[in-house]
């Protein structure tokens, strides 16, 4: 153990040595095209006159989409994972409903602005603490704030309408002015106001995982400090499966809110067009979500989407073009297509397991990638702390969650598990231990040799050393890391034997 260490550390620093003697950089000159030197391939094309040409509306469309095209899909970088499409958005997810696996990603922790599709955790929030009967009355500041050109179905102060009919209007028409009364409504009715509840959206947002968003309104209209990221947003409309009543909601085509005493008749329609059959944007699968848009954060759009086997939430957000329904269309084919589910019950076989257990018939499957084996998954078991003989498993591809389940714990398990020791006692140091400190302290003096013949070099070879500081530092922790776990090896086996 100690002749690799020493042989490592030497080996390292001959590399060095040789990297330094073979490779002199000049500290003030630079390769031509780089460190701000013209490279003609990438000069801007000139007119007879040696000016640069003016590009028409369509070619800066055309770089523009493109240059947000090539942003990375950091899921097509993930090892063995289906590469997905790119999309004219700057940020999209997929992310199964079931398991919480995120299919597709592209910037999905990225702050962009939401736009209406803040509306989505409005109706969350209100259906977590409203009822649909309840009623909603339009007050001064729930139509004040409006501005010409604002979504709105024109409600009045002194209207009077159900928390349903609200929704309807919220999530439909996207009328603004509905879902700061909704808000208000229900702040109300819980003993507070219009802040608490939104306070309340980002406490919601927070619980369900979501740590990179903050919500200043309920409607989505433009604040500086209101935004959020495509993978906040997908959990959100997760939870929204939770409930049915969205549902019902989401995948009305028109709606009407009759004429009473207090307001007159409103009808309106559903602007998500993925929804709506007939139109060229249909999509069969698709049975709920929510549009946004803003001149700042350009088209954004949450769509859910059901083929029977498979439940999902597509987010894309700052969709530049007209591209918004093909990249959505893109990327719930490219889920369907490119991943399927398989129960753990029927193929976990861990000694530590006795059973899977499964509440209802969807609970207990796994999300796989085309071309993966449930054998192939990395598995994790954690025991519950207060439950004896039950547990977590979890699932995982290359470090993504692909899903968990509840177990029971079997009885070798707890054996293994109540047989050891609660806290491991403390060893007096051995020679090997010691041995192996002055294999290190050795091998550190090899390094400081090395670095004082780096000192030696010339000044244009000087910014070296920095890097070749790092990787000396790195060595010498990684050696300890190596005691370390020698020597914890060493006290589980004195105990076991």
């Amino acid at each position: 153990m100690k002749r690799k260490k020493r042989l490592l550390a030497v080996v390292l620093a001959a590399v060095l040595l040789i990297g330094i003697g073979g490779i002199p950089v000049s500290a003030t000159e630079a390769p031509a095209g780089e460190a701000g030197q013209p490279n003609e391939a990438g000069q801007p094309a000139q007119d007879g006159e040696g000016n640069p040409e003016e590009l028409t509306e369509e070619e800066k469309l055309k770089q523009e989409l493109d240059a947000v095209y090539a942003i990375p899909v950091q899921s097509n970088e993930w090892e063995g994972w289906p590469k997905g499409p790119g999309t004219y958005g700057e940020a999209a997810i997929v992310m199964d409903v079931e398991t919480g696996t995120v299919l597709y990603a592209k910037n999905i922790d990225e702050h962009f602005y939401p736009a209406s599709i803040t509306k989505l955790l409005t109706t969350l929030v209100a259906l977590e603490n409203g009822q649909l009967a309840d009623p909603v009355f339009f007050s001064h500041d729930c139509v004040a704030f409006l501005q010409p050109g604002d979504s709105s179905i024109g409600m009045k102060e002194g209207n009077l309408i159900t928390l349903e009919q609200a929704l309807y209007a919220t999530l439909l028409a996207s009328a603004n002015e509905a879902a700061y009364a909704v808000a208000e409504n229900v702040g109300k009715n819980a003993g507070f106001d219009y802040n608490w509840f939104v306070e309340r959206m980002n406490a919601r947002c927070q619980e369900l995982g979501g740590m990179n968003s903050n919500f200043t309104n309920t409607s989505g209209l433009p604040d500086p400090n209101h935004y959020t990221c495509a993978r906040d947003m997908a959990l959100i409309g997760r939870e929204l499966f939770r409930h049915p009543e969205f549902f019902t909601i989401a995948q009305t085509y028109q709606y009407t809110i009759p004429a009473s005493e207090t307001t007159e008749e409103h009808i309106f329609q559903q602007h998500h067009k993925m929804l709506v059959q007939g139109d060229p944007n249909y999509y069969e699968y698709a049975i709920g979500g929510k549009t946004g848009y803003t001149n700042d954060a350009l088209s954004t759009l949450v769509t859910m989407a059901d083929n029977g086997s498979m439940q999902l939430v597509c987010v894309v957000l700052k969709t530049h073009g007209k591209n918004i329904y093909p990249d959505t269309k893109n990327l719930l084919d490219y889920a369907f297509g490119n991943f399927s589910k398989v129960s753990a019950a029927e193929r976990e076989t861990s000694e530590d397991v006795a059973e899977v257990l499964s509440l209802q018939e969807q609970e207990g499957r796994v999300m796989l990638p085309n071309g993966v084996e449930f054998d192939d998954l990395e598995k994790t078991l954690t025991p519950d702390s207060d439950v004896a003989n039950e547990g977590t498993m979890e699932y995982r591809y290359g470090g993504n969650l692909l899903g968990s389940v509840r177990v029971m714990l079997s009885q070798s398990y707890m054996d293994a598990r109540n047989a050891a020791p609660e806290e491991e006692e403390t060893l007096p140091e051995t020679e090997d231990s010691d041995a192996e400190e002055e294999a290190v302290s050795k091998d550190t003096n090899v390094l400081s040799k090395v670095v004082g013949f780096l000192k030696d070099k010339p000044r244009t070879e000087k910014y070296i050393l920095a890097g070749a500081a790092g990787l000396l530092v790195i060595l010498v922790i990684v050696m300890a890391v190596l005691i370390s776990v020698r020597r914890k090896r060493k006290r589980k086996k004195r105990k076991t034997s």
